[in-house]
């Protein structure tokens, strides 16, 4: 009789050399992602030095004095990162830094421009920013490079995040108690000749302590309550932190007459809380909670009552009415650049952006853009926002642990409402906040916070390429 054949098993792979072959093919991924970064950059340096040349052909029709400075400054801001990612992040997100440069680069172009335009206009009495705002570019890269060569791991973060929140409730405050009182907020700390804006790392430390906390006790949050007019609502007890979260934004605004941080301070929470639960009762009692807030205080504080009316009626700054109270027409100077701006704008440097005041190279960069770059660099500018803030939900997406989803989540979705407050106050879309336009206004604090929030994406990024590992 003739015995069986015998059909061989398939050969079985160890899940070590499993994991070893993934480790490799993420390996050789890495040269990739550094080349298109590398190319990119490329990209920048070349845009961003012809618009510093332009500029200065443009409006004086001579090539501009601080060329070599500026190429400098934004060679450093390319090749030193990007070495230092090749060494210590190779798998990082190739965009991430080509996007924060550009932003940073046109942000310098256009304080360049405005510059030229304040010296031949004295009666503002602005001092040059575009040589200060270089030199804490620098500052920020440099802090960048620092996080990412100290924090080899983002999930740390996670052993201190009640003291990140400890530090971030006194830097939101101080302000309140030690802060100056300057443009009707009290939102800087003048420490001798410098302004510190605390706001801005605000929001990178909540992002931090939002994620921890939510890491922990999402399964409590995501526990459904009572249904109310179809929509199923949280339980009463588990209220308690978005109700603490909302009362601290709207001390923030009473105390400090600063809209801005305060609707980015909750909106953060709601988002990653959203996002953690997967729960639309939550965005749903966040927006009726800041719906109230804003309402009773606007009605209240007399700071944020003349802004509320001086966005419903603009062009009444240019009144006899309006004079007499003493309105700013900055709203309404902002408005008319953006209309004559149209489509392709009137040129870099051909533009009257001195018109709007002081506020044309922090509160009003932007209305730069519609003018002299028109629709079309408006939309490239937030075009270029939108992709930044994709690229870090998409970290946060692909990141492996929870903590890192919802940090990558948090500091883009800081990112999204800071754009939007500033682009839809400047534009008539929502009451003027008076926050820097992220990258591109001038402020030392919001671009040394930007590059630590760069800095965090990258590193998550990075960690989110690899295998699984013990902390």
């Amino acid at each position: 009789m003739r015995a069986p054949t015998r059909v061989p098993r398939k050969a079985r792979v160890p899940e070590r050399d499993v994991e070893r072959t993934m480790t490799f093919a993420a390996l050789a991924q890495a040269p990739d992602r550094r080349r298109t970064e590398a190319r990119l950059l490329v990209l920048v340096v070349l845009i961003t030095v012809f618009g510093y040349t332009y500029t200065g052909l443009s409006m004086g029709g001579l090539r501009p004095g601080g060329l070599a400075v500026f190429t400098a400054g934004m060679l450093f801001m390319t090749l030193v990162p990007h070495l230092v990612l090749r060494r210590y992040a190779p798998r990082a997100d190739p965009l991430i830094l080509p996007l924060a440069t550009l932003l940073t680069g046109i942000g310098l172009v256009l304080l360049h421009r405005l510059d030229l335009t304040y010296a031949q206009t004295p009666r503002l009495k602005t001092a040059q920013a575009a040589n200060g705002q270089l030199l804490w570019t620098v500052i920020g890269v440099m802090v960048c490079l620092a996080i990412l060569l100290l924090l080899r791991d983002h999930r740390i973060l996670q052993r201190y995040i009640y003291l990140t929140m400890v530090i971030a409730l006194v830097l939101l405050m101080a302000p309140a108690f030690f802060g100056a009182d300057m443009y009707g907020a009290k939102r800087w700390i003048l420490l001798g000749p410098l302004s510190l804006q605390p706001g801005e790392f605000v929001k990178i430390m909540i992002s931090v302590f939002f994620a921890g906390y939510l890491t922990v006790n999402r399964d409590a949050l995501a526990l459904a309550g009572r249904r109310v007019m179809g929509i199923q609502l949280p339980p009463g007890r588990q209220l308690a932190p978005i109700f603490t979260i909302w009362a601290i934004s709207l001390l923030v605004l009473i105390f400090e007459r600063d809209l801005g941080t305060s609707l980015i301070f909750f909106g953060v929470f709601v988002i990653m809380l959203y996002m953690a639960t997967d729960r639309t009762s939550w965005v749903v009692c966040g927006l009726l909670m800041a719906t109230v807030g804003a309402a009773v205080v606007g009605s209240l504080e007399p700071h944020v009552h003349g802004r509320v009316t001086a966005w419903l009626d603009p062009m009444r700054a240019f009144t006899k009415e309006g004079q007499a109270e003493h309105m700013s027409n900055q709203l309404a100077e902002a408005l008319l650049s953006f209309g004559s701006g149209g489509i392709s704008g009137s040129g870099l440097g051909q533009g009257h952006p001195e018109l709007i005041g002081f506020a044309g190279n922090s509160d009003f960069i932007l209305t730069t853009v519609g003018e002299e770059l028109g629709l079309a660099g408006v939309m490239a500018v937030i075009m270029l926002y939108v992709l930044l803030a994709q690229r870090g939900l998409r970290v946060g997406l692909s990141a492996r642990d929870p903590f890192g989803k919802l940090l990558a989540v948090g500091l883009s979705g800081a990112l999204l409402l800071q754009v939007f407050v500033v682009s839809g106050g400047v534009t008539g879309l929502i009451p003027l906040t008076g926050k820097a336009l992220p990258f591109l206004a001038k402020g030392g604090s919001s671009l040394v916070a930007n590059w630590v929030m760069v800095a965090l994406l990258l590193r998550i990024s990075d960690r989110a390429q690899r295998r699984r590992e013990p902390l």
